[in-house]
């Protein structure tokens, strides 16, 4: 399979690369469970054929990919730590296992970002909170994605609460 071509338009900010990188790990950790495929394959996925390619749609938007690459890798080498705080957040009639996958993903990527990096919580809160509202529009799923955002946030950095 020959690669698709690259979109070579004008980057966007920062904030829109992140949001975007932010949106594709969702995805494609959404992607690894669903299809029971490896981290490996599912980035070099993105990377080749999803991340700024033109379509004769249009074209995806553009991501910041080392951002990308780092919320995949840290789900997997924390997805452990990560699933656990989620159980802790959500309530005992609901465990991780039995909530929405694509809410599942979006957990799982905002925990890895909480753990495994230096962003501030309350940016990842916040974020994420954004990337939700991006898969369920009508607003439900975006307050129980901050509730339980923020217990996992206070849960993983409690000295920046």
């Amino acid at each position: 399979m020959s690669e698709a071509p690259k979109s070579r338009q004008a980057r966007p900010d920062r904030r829109a690369l992140s949001a975007a990188a932010r949106v594709y790990a969702v995805q494609a950790l959404f992607q690894m469970e669903a299809a029971d495929q490896s981290a490996d394959r599912v980035v070099r996925e993105f990377s080749n054929w999803r991340i700024g390619v033109d379509y004769e749609e249009g074209t995806s938007p553009e991501a910041d990919e080392d951002l990308f690459k780092r919320i995949v890798d840290a789900t997997v080498n924390w997805q452990a730590r990560i699933d656990q705080m989620t159980d802790r957040a959500l309530v005992a009639k609901w465990p991780i296992a039995r909530i929405d996958p694509v809410l599942r993903a979006l957990f799982r990527a905002a925990g890895a970002e909480l753990v495994g990096s230096d962003v501030p919580p309350r940016v990842v809160i916040s974020e994420y909170v954004a990337v939700a509202d991006a898969f369920f529009p009508d607003g439900r799923e975006t307050r129980f994605v901050n509730a339980v955002l923020d217990h996992m946030a206070r849960d993983a950095r409690p000295d920046a609460f």
